[in-house]
């Protein structure tokens, strides 16, 4: 065993590298710092060109405006008041009757329907019968009187009885060229054949000179240009069609084909159910049909229309 009190202990002192640095000056071994440094250069970034650009206000496309309506150029008839009362009809700007109130509620359907209804040509309305002597004719002119006094709306009556044609003789207007002359002979505009008269909003379409082919010349592709001229560039004219009664004439099976609303007339008390389903199934081309009941006695509801206003049957 090895006696470490006799292993000499190296004198005391500065350290070796202390003593080294005595000797050599480590300064000189250093980069001096670098204190004059030019500051940087500021590059500036590259300027892209910009075109230059003007505000353009939105094009709006153009609003079609809608054509005026195209007035009708044939003669002009007064028609006489005091012929209308003493056939019981609506009498413009007269009291109120109970008359022009049914029909006032009459018109309000029809008129919502025509305005409404996505079927082609709601605006023309048949007004038909099963038989003669139902009142279509009445109904039709009366439902005519009505609809010239709306706002809005002007209506033309065309009467499409060609065997036996009455609207002109009800309203005292004088005959003439109408709708069988202008389906006969296409040198014929058929709105030259339109009466005006001084009830405003009120025009009329005799029938016409009757021929041996009327369903025929109703049922060929020329009626549909002719009727489309009724309401060419008027789209709030209402179109009425009185036509002859559905089991004593064709011509009304075909103009059901034209029109988008019918009134079928139903007179108390004499027309039969069988009849008037056998009428409607003759009018089916026509998919909206309506029944007009006419010459009731009696209301099971108690309604009493024009005593309101004063007016006492």
């Amino acid at each position: 065993m090895t006696d470490q009190t006799k292993i000499p202990v190296p004198p005391s002192g500065p350290s070796l590298i202390e003593r080294a640095s005595g000797s050599f000056d480590f300064r000189t071994l250093t980069r001096p710092p670098i204190t004059d440094l030019p500051p940087p250069a500021i590059v500036p970034a590259p300027v892209m060109p910009v075109e230059r650009v003007e505000a353009v206000a939105p094009v709006t496309p153009p609003t079609p405006a809608q054509p005026a309506p195209k007035p009708f150029t044939g003669v002009y008839h007064a028609i006489d008041r005091a012929h209308l009362r003493e056939q019981c009809l609506i009498e413009p700007e007269s009291a109120v009757t109970s008359v022009l109130e049914e029909f006032r509620i009459v018109k309000r359907q029809l008129l919502r329907t025509a305005q409404q209804s996505d079927a082609p040509h709601a605006e023309r309305i048949l007004i038909c019968s099963a038989h003669p002597g139902e009142g279509k004719t009445f109904c039709a002119v009366n439902l005519a009187l009505s609809i010239a006094a709306e706002k809005d709306n002007e209506v033309l009556l065309v009467d499409a009885d060609f065997a036996k044609p009455s609207v002109l003789s009800t309203l005292g207007l004088p005959g003439g060229p109408g709708l069988m002359d202008a389906l006969a002979d296409p040198s014929i505009k058929v709105e030259d054949c339109i009466i005006g008269t001084d009830i405003t909003g009120l025009y009329v379409l005799p029938a016409g000179n009757a021929t041996g082919s009327d369903t025929e010349y109703l049922a060929s592709t020329r009626t549909d240009e002719v009727l489309a001229r009724l309401t060419s560039h008027a789209p709030n004219r209402i179109v009425i069609f009185d036509s002859p009664p559905a089991l004593a004439a064709s011509p009304a099976s075909v103009l059901a084909n034209h029109v988008g609303q019918t009134v079928m007339v139903v007179r108390a008390d004499v027309t039969g159910e069988a009849a008037l389903r056998d009428a409607v199934n003759l009018l089916a081309a026509c998919d909206d049909i309506k029944l007009l009941l006419n010459g009731t006695r009696f209301s099971t509801t108690g309604r009493r229309f024009g005593t309101y206003y004063g007016y006492k049957e």
